[in-house]
């Protein structure tokens, strides 16, 4: 038992440097928890006063003095648990809030292969429930770790003091008493571990019925949903008995210890007293000495339980803290960039990259030169490397081999503000966050003008629906866009991306909610207003990407054809099936 503690402390201890704040706090606490045990351990002391002076000789003005005496230790104790509460809970709430926001900012630095190889479910329980588990053992820490042992080995000491013959009985039970706590707390901390681990199950189906609770619908899956929840949620309930079987032996066990002692107590010390060598008021502090030492280890046994949990979970903390990106930001200096008319605005030089954990490369051997202002489309089945390509331009992922080039500098080159700066990024999955339309828009350039943000909606093709709205750029979007159409969000992922004017704008497969004649529109639109603008267009509609300047067509992560729809028509014959197998003869020779 006193292992495990231990392991749990050692893991915590990696996570001290974020206590250190709170020095003031855990001392201030932990001696006014020193100090109440003291008057604990004083009062079966004034008691056995009481009945050997005052009771004895009836002597009630005694009586009454040392009553009061032990009400104003009670009042004094009771003072210093709450001063030792309150610099308890400062101590744990602050040094959790360090441990989330840090955590919340480490997050954040970590690539989105980083965070692909945790799965948010489980990035979101560190955050929450394993958080919450080390504020509870530095609570635990300030207002146990010192009293309990304190207090157990104090009323050790102070029944040898009044007797070292009825002590053997305390020498007696104690080691039978750690027994029986070391018994059943070494078959039930292990089950603690592995609850832990099921809770991170039961967090992932939550996350994933929620975010796809109208998918489940639509389905007509919410049963068998539910069954697979109840199932994972049994599987914690069933761990969770097996373990309150094992404790409910805890109380019981020791308890029938502690009222054998207090029995034997009774009994030798009634001899004792017989003889004239002990007290009444001796046998009443004795037994309120065996009490405390009682309580104390049931105590120490919770705390292991404590420790226990907050060792795994700040075992799954460190776990992030000590994963390093695997984008790192090599300079964070502003680079300046000499324009050149007959430099490529984005250049891909024999790219090659696979995915973490694959062994297959997703996009293999491309060399692509992209000039500024220019249109491209991409187009490609599914799984072909569409997305991958464009990921890579603002440094979402490093290439395996090869170099990404903007403006003739490799993207590896600048900072993560500047390069991300140039690029307006409209992802598959339109994400909006809860505010105002005014607030979402204002997201890439927190001081842009209304002006600004109107002509973005109208590239977009936004306002039209946002003049309907009754609070106009006011309107409150909820968590998710949950109050928007597909087409609606997608839209104003679209108006966000072009707040800024940026330089290079990648629409990855961003129109696919919206009906033709919008898409169109769109495409047009951004034609027209954005010139200057590199446009990349991830499409699998042909017609979305068929008056591009160039297009790129890839089949299996390699380029397949590059050229105008014409060209691709003649020469890419994987172009020209796309092509027919969305489009009618006479619209594909438009």
């Amino acid at each position: 038992m006193i292992k495990i503690c231990g392991r749990g402390l050692i893991r915590m201890a990696r996570l001290i440097k974020y206590l250190s704040k709170f020095n003031k706090q855990l001392f201030i606490g932990s001696i006014f928890k020193l100090i109440e045990a003291v008057f604990e351990l004083i009062v079966p002391l004034v008691m056995a006063k009481i009945i050997d002076v005052g009771v004895k000789n009836k002597d009630i003005g005694y009586v009454i003095k040392m009553g009061g005496v032990m009400i104003a230790l009670g009042i004094l104790g009771f003072l210093c648990a709450l001063i030792c509460q309150y610099y308890a809970a400062k101590a744990s709430q602050g040094f959790g809030t360090i441990i989330r926001n840090e955590l919340f900012r480490h997050i954040n630095k970590l690539s989105h292969s980083d965070i692909d190889k945790f799965g948010t479910p489980t990035l979101i329980t560190r955050l929450t429930n394993d958080v919450n588990q080390l504020q509870l053992a530095v609570a635990m820490l300030v207002r146990l770790v010192t009293r309990a042992p304190f207090l157990a080995i104090g009323a050790l000491v102070m029944a040898i003091i009044l007797d070292i013959k009825l002590a053997l009985i305390f020498l007696t039970v104690i080691p039978i008493i750690v027994l029986i706590l070391y018994f059943v707390m070494s078959k039930s901390v292990p089950f603690y571990r592995v609850i832990q681990k099921k809770l991170d199950r039961v967090s992932l189906i939550t996350r994933e019925n929620l975010d796809g609770a109208r998918v489940i619908r639509s389905l007509s899956k919410e049963e068998a949903e539910l069954n697979r929840f109840e199932i994972a949620s049994d599987d914690v309930a069933q761990t969770a008995v097996k373990v309150g079987k094992l404790e409910a032996l805890l109380n019981p066990l020791t308890f029938m210890v502690l009222n054998a002692g207090i029995i034997a107590i009774i009994w030798f010390g009634g001899g004792r007293v017989y003889e004239g060598s002990l007290s009444q008021g001796k046998i009443i502090a004795f037994v309120n000495y065996m009490t405390q030492i009682s309580l104390m280890l049931v105590i120490i046994a919770n705390l292991v339980v404590i420790f226990t949990k907050a060792a795994a979970s700040a075992s799954r903390v460190i776990e992030v803290f000590e994963t390093k990106t695997s984008i790192e930001e090599i300079n964070n200096n502003t680079i300046q960039i000499h324009e050149d008319i007959n430099q490529p605005k984005i250049e891909f030089k024999n790219v090659s990259f696979s995915y973490e954990g694959s062994e297959e490369y997703s996009i293999e051997g491309l060399s692509i030169k992209i000039n500024k202002g220019e249109t491209i489309g991409i187009i490609g089945g599914t799984g072909s490397g569409k997305s991958t390509i464009v990921n890579l331009i603002p440094r979402f992922y490093d290439v395996s081999t090869g170099e990404v080039l903007i403006d003739g500098i490799n993207v590896k080159d600048y900072s993560f503000e500047q390069i991300r700066m140039q690029i307006g990024v409209v992802p598959q999955r339109a994400v909006l966050f809860t505010g105002t339309i005014l607030e979402n828009m204002r997201w890439r350039d927190e001081k842009a003008t209304t002006e600004e943000i109107n002509k973005a909606l109208e590239i977009a093709q936004a306002t039209e629906f946002i003049n309907k709205l009754p609070e106009g750029l006011n309107k409150m979007i909820n968590q998710g866009g949950k109050n928007l159409s597909g087409g609606q969000k997608q839209r104003l992922t679209i108006a966000r991306a072009l707040v800024g004017n940026p330089q290079i704008l990648i629409l990855d497969d961003s129109a696919s909610a919206l009906d033709y004649a919008t898409d169109a529109s769109l495409r047009h639109a951004i034609k027209d207003e954005t010139k200057g603008m590199t446009v990349l267009m991830v499409s699998q509609r042909a017609s979305t990407v068929k008056n591009a300047d160039r297009i790129i067509v890839l089949e299996d992560g390699k380029v397949a054809g590059i050229g105008t729809h014409n060209e691709l028509l003649d020469t890419c014959e994987v172009y020209r099936e796309i092509c027919l197998s969305q489009l009618s003869s006479e619209e594909v020779k438009r």
